[in-house]
């Protein structure tokens, strides 16, 4: 059984913990009002943009792009967005176990693991095909850092070395939730039934200045380019959150590990208390008896 020494160590001990942890929360709960602005604010243009294309392009006669055009090969990328850092929850693990699940489904692809930070790499590295890992002048990517990686893939797709990319990340819901997922980039794919449906609800002869295949040579590379950087900022808002959860949850863990030691330290400090006067007040007795 510890004695009074050790349980105000161990008092000492996690009180310096929850100061940590209660310090960690706070930053990461600034970092995420600063992440959860930037990826609320561009989720509606990237899913505005995205549509606007699909659109066009199901109503275009004949069109073909690049990135439309569907590849005869099996090999493909899968592009993973963790962080660098821990002690942010299930975060890393929740996506890591999504990507394994993944790869089961799609055993007859090729598939080869470029990286954006490293703690799900290192869970996963020695299962998967590992290729290349990107790294930033900073923690927060910038856009053109970004558009680098996209441009670095997308090359590679355009060029016939892949037929298929995918992004895997974890999904921005809230403070307290993310969803972990793995989703197509390349090839942009309209699918029949959505081609048909897009006409239905657009009868209309559209008019284009300069012209359909021009407008959309343009944005089609902007909406793959913009939704790998959602993607990025989606993943940041999520560690950020998640973080701040768990550091939430280890203070509260620290407050009452602490109350319960400070307890079990005065009992027994009352026990030993109580002895003492047991003796004085015994030797007392002998003495006058």
């Amino acid at each position: 059984m510890a004695n009074i020494k050790e349980l105000k160590k161990k008092i000492k001990s996690t009180k310096g913990t929850f100061k940590i942890t209660k310090a960690m929360k706070l930053v990461s709960a600034a970092k995420l009002n600063k992440a959860q602005v930037r990826i609320l604010g561009l989720r509606p243009y990237s899913l505005e943009l995205e549509d606007t294309v699909r659109t066009v392009s199901a109503l275009a006669q004949d069109y073909s792009n690049e990135y439309f055009l569907p590849k005869d090969n099996n090999k493909a990328i899968v592009l993973v967005i963790s962080s660098d850092k821990g002690l942010c929850g299930g975060y890393n693990s929740s996506l890591a176990k999504t990507i394994r699940r993944f790869t089961n489904e799609h055993k007859d692809e090729d598939l080869k693991f470029y990286w954006i930070g490293k703690k799900v790499r290192d869970l996963i590295a020695r299962d998967v095909n590992s290729g290349k890992t990107f790294t930033f002048a900073k923690q927060d990517p910038s856009y053109e850092e970004v558009r680098k990686i996209a441009d670095e893939l997308g090359s590679m797709f355009v060029a016939g070395e892949v037929g298929k990319i995918y992004v895997a990340y974890n999904s921005f819901i809230s403070a307290i939730a993310f969803d972990s997922k793995v989703r197509q980039l390349l090839p942009m794919q309209v699918s029949t039934l959505d081609k048909e449906l897009i006409k239905t609800k657009y009868p209309y002869d559209f008019k284009y200045e300069p012209g359909a295949e021009q407008i959309l040579d343009t944005l089609v590379p902007e909406v793959y380019l913009t939704t790998v950087y959602t993607c990025v900022l989606d993943a940041i808002a999520s560690e950020h959150g998640s973080r701040m959860n768990a550091m939430e949850n280890a203070s509260k863990n620290s407050k009452e590990v602490i109350k319960k030691l400070s307890l079990k330290m005065n009992k027994m400090r009352q026990a030993r208390i109580t002895t003492e006067l047991i003796e004085v007040v015994s030797g007392a007795e002998s003495l006058n008896g």
